[in-house]
């Protein structure tokens, strides 16, 4: 057989189908003798005979040392700087008890995004000042839950949330440490919905002049130009910078120091997902330390703290290549000590916040195939046949695809074959047309019923995104350290999906 008309131009014909690129899987995973994938030694076929499928496998080793690397890479390049970095895994990629605890172990900060993710941090012991609290829209619950804690920062989106913050603060008698968070208005190359610092969306507190905020009005502090912003090596705009208190954020920076209930850490900007080049990063920096310098300027306060983000693109496919944490810090710290001294400021403390490129790699999806087609498709030249898979789960395990057309890879994990690759698509189980798995994928010609298909990079968004879509039961995961398997979260059955049901 040839190269699939049907096939895109980034995959490539494969030489060997049953081949793994070591990117895109954990560090444990690798073929045995006999030609089934095995991770850390375990074959596929006794981890799906003991905890079924689909099922979530996750290399514990391999998340760890990703952590780790992403800890030391950061505060080898930082050190110099300002004695190193504050690494706040991303819970909102995949949480769990065990992992929060893993985190915590490896010398990471644990970031949350609602009431739910940060009791899951207090059930696992997670200290309180290592915690932060993310989210565009806190209920009075959550805050009252973070400030009862005692927790490390809240990162703040608005001047309205800003106010609720206060007020609750005030209410319990305490004072709230709060970062505030900042879209520098950098375009970052992602999806549109996962790109968070352009102005038209949801998330941060603008630094554009006169950018609209309901709270706004009537606050800031005396006008003067803020400074430091250029246009960007992506050919991104810089804010429209105007007198210092016409945004926003300039607001918001005056209403925080003014009041006693809250405490002002710094400043926090996220320039979107699964980005793979420095630059953007590099420039959210640039702007946010002329920020800085104007915050000096006009309160006379040199703000301790600056939260860069996250967004570590990954390999889900060959058309991805992810920098090295470490190429990464050391651009970023570079930035940062020329930003810093051309405007003559300390050195903030840094913070960063991965949680893709931790838990992404980490894990695959195990499913079992069942019934498959074949399909004759209208190309330019004639036509071309086209292999329907479908597996035993599907987008209520990773709607990814169907959220914003991520796409992924697939193996015949049981066992290899000699038999020709054809172009395919994994598709899973639920009445949804739209329910993909793997979009474009060369599988053997053989793949039949029974067979175990495995789907890396599946650690990140995929479990934290599951549901019960036509009453199926969200898969277990299992961790796998020093050859052994566990059952980290269990697998739902049909009777917790009934547990609900008033009318049960």
């Amino acid at each position: 057989m040839a190269a699939s008309e049907l096939a895109p131009d980034w995959l490539a014909y494969p030489g060997d189908v049953n081949a793994l690129r070591p990117a895109e899987w954990a560090a444990g995973v690798d073929r045995a003798r006999d030609g089934e994938l095995t991770v850390q030694g375990l074959p596929v076929t006794a981890l799906a005979k003991e905890f079924g499928t689909p099922l979530f496998v996750l290399d514990e080793d391999d998340f760890r040392a990703r952590a780790r690397g992403f800890k030391e890479a950061f505060d080898e390049a930082f050190a110099p700087l300002c004695g190193g970095v504050d690494v706040y895994y991303a819970g909102k990629a995949f949480l769990s008890i065990e992992v929060a605890r893993w985190v915590t172990e490896e010398g990471l900060r644990l970031d949350t995004c609602s009431g739910g993710e940060l009791a899951v941090a207090r059930r696992a012991g997670v200290p309180p000042r290592n915690l932060g609290l993310h989210g565009n829209n806190k209920s009075v619950a959550e805050i009252e839950a973070a400030l009862e804690l005692g927790i490390g920062r809240i990162v703040v989106d608005s001047l309205d949330e800003l106010g609720r913050v206060a007020a609750v603060a005030a209410r319990l008698g305490r004072t709230a440490p709060v970062m505030l968070r900042l879209t520098p208005g950098v375009h970052a190359h992602t999806h549109e919905f996962i790109a968070t610092a352009h102005e038209d969306q949801k998330f941060g507190l603008s630094l554009a002049a006169g950018a609209a905020d309901d709270a706004a009005a009537g606050e800031g502090a005396p006008a003067g130009g803020a400074g430091g912003a250029g246009t960007g090596a992506d050919g991104s705009a810089p804010p429209s910078w105007g007198p210092f208190d016409a945004s926003p954020a300039a607001a918001a920076v005056a209403r925080a120091l003014a009041d006693p209930a809250l405490e002002l850490l710094g400043v926090h900007c996220h320039i979107g997902s699964q980005i793979f080049e420095a630059e953007g990063f590099n420039l959210a920096a640039e702007r946010l330390i002329g920020f800085l310098a104007a915050v000096r300027a006009h309160h006379g306060v040199e703000l301790g703290e600056l939260d860069l983000g996250g967004g570590y693109g990954i390999a889900y496919t060959a058309e991805d290549a992810p920098r090295p944490p470490a190429e990464l810090a050391a651009s970023m710290a570079d930035v940062v000590r020329a930003a810093t001294a051309r405007h003559g400021l300390a050195v903030p403390r840094i913070s960063i916040e991965p949680g893709r490129a931790i838990a992404g790699p980490s894990t695959f999806t195990l499913y079992e195939a069942g019934v498959r087609k074949t399909v004759t498709v209208d190309t330019d030249s004639g036509t071309a046949r086209r292999r329907y898979v479908s597996v035993d789960g599907g987008m209520s395990d990773n709607a990814r695809p169907v959220l914003y057309d991520a796409d992924y890879t697939a193996v015949l994990a049981s066992r290899v074959t000699d038999a020709e690759p054809i172009i395919s698509r994994v598709v899973g189980k639920h009445c949804e047309s739209g329910d993909i798995v793997v979009r474009n994928v060369y599988l053997p010609e053989d793949v039949a019923a029974g067979d175990l298909l495995a789907v890396p990079a599946t650690g990140a968004y995929c479990w934290a995104l599951s549901s019960n879509y036509n009453y199926l039961g969200r898969p277990a995961v299992v961790a796998v350290r020093g050859g052994a398997a566990r059952t980290i979260i269990r697998r739902e059955t049909e009777d917790d999906l009934l547990a609900r049901d008033m009318g049960a």
